[in-house]
């Protein structure tokens, strides 16, 4: 008789343990149909444009997003607001070079999700090391994502001190008088990110 009841006791501990078990599912970024929008601005003016995601997952348990990470191809970056040829060109070579991302040294920076904690609804206050020219900072933002059994779609809003990650170019806190030439410090990203189907 005890045999059955620990028998029976050892079933119900491993059925509790399987229901309990967290079933995390890798789900990969559609990188074709995912963009990244970046921006920054001078005191009074400003340029955008998009940088490429090479690759990613986000990390999903029984429909809660509880990890993640993606690679951004820097020698994609665009610029989508300066119409004449030459001076777009300008500008994009400029961000790739030493002044800036230093592609040819540094082709890709990533994001890796260390803590999600969803809040109301499909909001998230987000954890994040973020890592450009091969410099590591930890990152915090909001984002929604919207989960549907192993598809999602999520979208954020990243804004960062460029200079942490030794981006000081016309940086008035690295250099005087520098009038317009002056640009701000912050660069805001907006992720807009979709699961291969």
């Amino acid at each position: 008789m005890k045999k059955i009841f620990l028998s029976a006791i050892l079933s119900v501990i491993t059925l509790f343990a399987m229901a309990t078990k967290p079933h995390v599912d890798h789900v990969r970024v559609n990188t074709e149909n995912s963009t990244v929008k970046w921006k920054g601005s001078k005191i009074s003016s400003g340029h955008e444009g998009t940088v490429n995601i090479l690759k990613g997952i986000l990390n999903i348990d029984h429909g809660t997003l509880v990890g993640g990470q993606f690679s951004i191809d820097m020698s994609s970056i665009t610029c989508t607001d300066i119409q004449p040829e030459k001076k777009n060109k300008y500008l994009v070579d400029h961000l790739k070079d030493e002044d800036f991302f230093n592609v040819s040294e540094f082709p890709t920076a990533s994001i890796t999700i260390i803590n999600a904690v969803r809040g109301s609804g499909n909001s998230y206050k987000i954890m994040a090391n973020l890592t450009i020219k091969g410099i590591t900072h930890p990152i915090s933002f909001a984002a929604d994502v919207n989960v549907n059994g192993k598809n999602f779609l999520a979208t954020a809003k990243i804004k960062i001190d460029r200079t942490k990650w030794d981006i000081k170019y016309n940086s008035g806190n690295y250099f005087k008088d520098l009038g317009d030439k002056l640009i701000l410090d912050e660069i805001e990203f907006d992720i807009f990110l979709l699961s291969v189907k």
